[in-house]
């Protein structure tokens, strides 16, 4: 493919750079494909879109050089902090008042999350080094997956919507905790008061930059219309310019905007529809950042070692959230099964994962490489089979119609046709 770039490049000279012809290309491709896995495969349009990525990247496609830095780097961090800043948005602060066993679910699943899988990697001979940053990624889930693949499948209920508040709270942990131990990295020996340090900072940072991005937007909504393309423009800026200060001032992009959607909610109860310039912005960023991460993701090196500890990582942490899923569930308000469905549901791996390894890799140059060897591969494989997972335990949870459903073509008069 390489080969293929070099002789297109010598007589086609866009005025924008071939890596711009190279990716809209890409992303024709990715939302062509989408669309067809949903009709004929009933599977969410993002598994099409991971498709795509996987194949340009295994086929050595040059556009999205790892470690992430620049505009690539920019991309990811604005793609998750705006899908973070929606799923923030989501979580009403009563509902853990009213029901704090749903808090005890939170802190049960990713405990577990990290401590199985940090048993599971030094098992089979993973450094502590190592396998410690590993767990620590291993508990954030997708609410990007997540969210794709309830809008896709139209799901609603309990599962879900405990799903989805579960995924981001574990995504607010592993962001502030990965993030505080990247910046550890290389330090030696560290005290308990040193330890606790980098994380404080984080979360203050976070929570400060949030807290302005949260007031702007409620002054904002004060007066303009949450309906208006202005407020989607002034909405996207905001998150955008948040996203930038959060990184330059040593906070978390991505855990800014997802306190200050969580923030947002309580100075403004009422639900408020992203209009519909904004959803067209958000779904075109969102699968930007699908396809980018499985470009990313797809250029690791496999091995048969490598292939046995995603195994291991990507078995122990499945169990893991499911277990701690159920024992969490007492006085929770949820079956059983439903807890099991929810556990299930949780499974994705993407983009918050990938931004996670690449901090990693900026912060430590022996440990980032071999972090990342097993992490992207891991990310990959549960960005396409976590998404099946999550669409599957949704309609057993009999909160979407079937998925793999076929739907027939219409034409124009409204006549249905194969």
């Amino acid at each position: 493919m390489n080969e293929i770039m070099a002789i297109w490049a010598e007589w086609i000279k866009p005025s924008a750079g071939l890596p711009t012809v190279q990716w809209s290309i890409l992303l024709a491709l990715a939302a062509l494909t989408g669309h067809l896995v949903q009709r004929y495969a009933g599977v969410p349009k993002v598994v099409g879109y991971s498709a795509v990525g996987a194949f340009a990247g295994l086929a050595g496609f040059t556009g999205a050089a790892w470690p992430l830095q620049g505009t690539g780097l920019f991309l990811l961090e604005l793609g998750v902090a705006v899908v973070l800043f929606e799923a923030g948005g989501r979580i009403p602060m009563r509902w853990f008042r009213h029901n704090p066993m749903v808090l005890v679910q939170s802190l049960a699943e990713s405990t577990l999350t990290f401590v199985a899988v940090y048993w599971a990697l030094t098992f089979f001979g993973v450094r502590d080094v190592v396998a410690e940053p590993l767990a620590l990624l291993a508990m954030a889930a997708s609410p990007a997956v997540l969210s794709r693949v309830i809008n896709d499948t139209r799901a609603s209920g309990p599962v879900t919507e405990r799903a989805m508040v579960l995924s981001t709270l574990s995504t607010l942990y592993a962001l502030t905790l990965c993030s505080a131990r990247a910046g550890m990295m290389g330090r030696g020996e560290q005290s308990l008061t040193d330890t606790f340090y980098p994380v404080a900072v984080v979360l203050g940072l976070s929570v400060v930059v949030g807290a302005g991005l949260a007031l702007a937007l409620r002054s904002a909504l004060r007066v303009m219309s949450p309906t208006s393309e202005n407020t989607a423009i002034l909405l996207l800026a905001l998150i955008a310019a948040g996203a930038a200060l959060a990184a330059h001032f040593g906070g978390s992009a991505p855990l800014a905007a997802l306190l200050g959607g969580m923030m947002l909610k309580q100075l403004n109860p009422r639900p408020w529809s992203w209009p519909r310039q904004m959803g067209t912005a958000s779904a075109m960023l969102t699968m930007l950042m699908f396809v980018l991460v499985s470009v990313v993701a797809a250029q690791a090196d496999w091995s048969g070692q490598v292939a046995g500890l995603v195994a291991a990582l990507v078995v122990a942490r499945a169990l893991a959230k499911i277990i701690g899923i159920a024992l969490g569930n007492v006085g929770s308000g949820a079956s059983w099964k439903q807890a099991l469905w929810v556990g299930c549901a949780m499974s994705p791996m993407s983009s918050v994962a990938l931004l996670i390894v690449s901090q990693f890799v900026a912060s430590s140059a022996s440990l980032g490489p071999r972090i990342a060897s097993i992490a992207l591969p891991a990310i990959l494989l549960m960005e396409v089979l976590g998404a099946i997972v999550a669409t599957f335990a949704i309609y057993r949870a009999r909160e979407s119609s079937r998925p793999w459903t076929h739907k027939p073509w219409t034409n124009s008069t409204g006549e249905l046709r194969e």
